[in-house]
């Protein structure tokens, strides 16, 4: 039993043991080189480099083109050729097959085992032959009625207002007296609230700011989205407070009324409401008193 543990202490030794490489010069037997060795730093330089040199060479042969010079592996050049040679035997074997039928028609025609079809022209004209002026092209009292009903709707008329329930509610955006109202038929598609000059205009909901910019018809202009694909547009603006991309509350500051535009005639804010690319009247959701 006591053999055990020497010889186990020998062997890890013999391990751990260090030994001298030296690299002389065989004529002067001048030292060049030495290296302190064991070897168990032998074991693990010999094993990494083992390991790098399989890693290495899968690498070569998984990723490279070298792996076509390694018998067994076909090509890329190879594999395209064979692909279209495939295609190409399947047209072929199209073509055999029609010519083959057609061939087989014509020895049914040469041995009389098909007949030349007749027929009696003057029939076949008769029979497609009408009388135009005998067809009734008027409508029924139910197609009439449908097609009026078509003609009459106008799906994208700018003058229609949307008719969806909204599930929002809305801020006042000022406080004054409503001198125009809003008139579909004239393209006023707003209300016009007289205010004082440099009066808070603020967003009648929550929403991003899409547009805020100088005009020269309308001056400064700020329109902002809301939820539910609601937009409601400011003009006439003395100044602006928001820019465009900035998130906009409620009852929050946005801009200052004013008297400014071709089109304006005295302070006051013009407000346009829009939903779902329609415009709407906004004394139907806001109360501006």
């Amino acid at each position: 039993m006591a053999k055990e543990p020497k010889s186990k202490g020998r062997f890890r030794r013999k391990l751990i043991n260090k030994y001298r490489l030296v690299v002389l010069n065989e004529e002067t037997f001048e030292e060049k080189l030495s290296f302190k060795l064991t070897r168990l730093n032998v074991f693990i330089i010999g094993t990494l480099f083992s390991i790098l040199l399989i890693v290495g060479t899968i690498y070569l042969i998984a990723f490279t083109a070298l792996r076509e010079y390694i018998p067994g592996y076909s090509s890329t050049e190879l594999k395209k050729e064979a692909t279209q040679l495939v295609y190409k035997v399947d047209s072929l074997n199209q073509v055999l097959e029609v010519n083959n039928i057609y061939l087989d028609r014509v020895k049914e025609l040469l041995t009389g085992k098909i007949m030349d079809l007749q027929f009696d022209k003057d029939s076949v004209l008769e029979a497609i032959n009408f009388d135009k002026e005998s067809l009734n092209l008027n409508p029924s009292p139910s197609d009439f009625e449908f097609r009026q009903e078509v003609e009459s709707a106008d799906r994208y008329s700018i003058f229609n207002e949307a008719t969806k329930d909204a599930d929002i509610v809305f801020f006042s955006p000022v406080t004054g007296t409503l001198t125009d109202g809003y008139n579909p038929k004239i393209k006023h598609f707003a209300v016009d609230i007289a205010v004082e000059m440099g009066t808070p205009v603020k967003s009648v909901a929550d929403g991003t700011v899409i547009f805020a910019e100088w005009t020269a018809d309308t001056g400064n202009v700020i329109i902002v989205s809301h939820a539910s694909e609601f937009i409601s547009v400011y003009k006439h603006n003395t100044a602006l407070h928001k820019q465009q991309g900035d998130f906009v509350e409620s009852g929050e500051v946005i801009a200052s009324a004013g008297n400014t535009g071709e089109f304006s005639t005295g302070p006051h804010l013009h407000f346009e409401l829009w939903n779902e690319g329609y415009p709407v009247n906004p004394t139907n959701y806001i109360d501006f008193k």
